[in-house]
């Protein structure tokens, strides 16, 4: 998934940045489609929306069978134009923040994916969304059962559970209920695991929900040393990573490089089963190879389409922790591969001439075979 493409005032599709996106400058649209010269089994999905182009723009466009048949149309001649095999729309969030209609956001936004879907048909191509996780906040924004019908995939946006804007120390994404946790009604838990049931339940097919997972972790400043596990009390947000230079959130690879060179401490909830480190008022939750496996395993007990990575620039590509060049895609691989027995392409056999975007997203999905999952 090429992230992002947003929209205009008349609902039309445009880029975000045209530096990098055309083929007069940087031509990253054309260059991320090549990557399927590589990987002819490869398929790319143009991504619209996004944390920073807000809720009122696509609560107006939704709202409006003018402005949604612009979308649609501009969206379907961007797809072809470039070579996308797809649309994933990520509007954060229907019926939330900047909202303009309110409670009709979630009426749109299902008529909006059926008629999406019934042009995509035309030209056999993918249309998925990504969605908010928690029940609190999903239930707000989405008819499950209606969407689902409609989009070929779910990408679940499992993380960013706690974050800088908490009072205490908590975990981006704990698989489980953790330290900490005790007392808390399993309703009221921030967890993937409690997410998940919550999709489910509400109508999502196993098949069409693909668990996401986190290349970044969360960053905390703690009050006082003596108080540094998990639910500990907080000022703000902690270190910034150099390269994605956002408070409070930090690159896998911007981490594991100060856990290389820098004396952290380090944590495992073992309950949660997600790490954590501190080093003097710092506190940092992430995860890591390990955890990213357990993810996998719980996503292939549950029979779920597969894994989503948000976003594949922030591993360690370039080997600067010792652990080989992208360690948590190749820990999502190799776990693909055992609870399998299909082999997946390996980060070696790709390009090395990434094109610059300013973030991106991997989805790996599993389908059905005669060995009963693949990638």
């Amino acid at each position: 998934m090429y992230a992002f493409a947003g929209i205009n005032t008349q609902g039309i599709v445009v880029s975000l940045d045209p530096h990098l996106d055309f083929p007069e400058n940087k031509d990253n649209f054309r260059k991320f489609n090549d990557l399927k010269k590589k990987n002819p089994k490869l398929k790319t999905l143009l991504a619209v929306g996004g944390w920073n182009e807000g809720s009122s723009k696509y609560s107006i466009m939704a709202a409006s069978p003018v402005l949604r048949k612009n979308f649609v149309q501009s969206a379907l001649k961007t797809i072809l134009d470039y070579g996308f095999d797809g649309l994933d729309i990520d509007w954060e969030y229907p019926n939330r923040r900047d909202t303009v209609h309110g409670k009709a956001d979630v009426d749109h936004f299902t008529k909006l994916l059926k008629e999406i879907k019934e042009e995509f048909l035309k030209y056999s191509l993918i249309l998925t969304a990504a969605v908010s996780a928690h029940k609190k906040t999903a239930s707000l924004s989405y008819d499950v059962q209606s969407i689902s019908k409609h989009l070929d995939y779910i990408n679940l946006m499992t993380y960013d559970m706690y974050g800088a804007w908490d009072p205490l120390t908590g975990h981006n994404a704990p698989l489980h209920k953790g330290e900490g946790d005790n007392g808390v009604d399993r309703d009221a838990l921030f967890t993937v695991d409690v997410a998940v049931e919550y999709w489910l339940k509400s109508g999502c097919p196993p098949e069409k929900l693909v668990l996401g997972v986190p290349f970044y972790g969360r960053t905390f400043t703690l009050k006082s040393t003596n108080h540094n596990g998990v639910r500990a009390p907080v000022t703000g947000a902690g270190i910034n990573g150099p390269f994605t230079v956002t408070s409070g959130f930090i690159g896998y690879n911007e981490f594991c490089s100060k856990l290389h060179t820098e004396s952290w401490t380090r944590r495992r909830d073992n309950l949660a089963k997600v790490p954590y480190a501190f080093r003097d008022l710092h506190w940092v939750s992430y995860d890591d190879p390990q955890s990213i496996i357990d993810k996998v395993e719980y996503a292939y007990n549950l029979n779920l389409a597969g894994i989503m990575i948000w976003s594949i620039e922030t591993d360690d590509f370039n080997d600067i922790c010792g652990r080989g060049k992208f360690p948590l895609l190749t820990a999502i691989n190799d776990a693909m591969y055992r609870y399998t027995g299909v082999s997946t392409t390996t980060p070696s056999s790709k390009p090395t001439n990434y094109p610059e975007t300013t973030s991106a997203s991997t989805t790996l999905a599993l389908t059905t075979t005669t060995t009963g999952k693949c990638l």
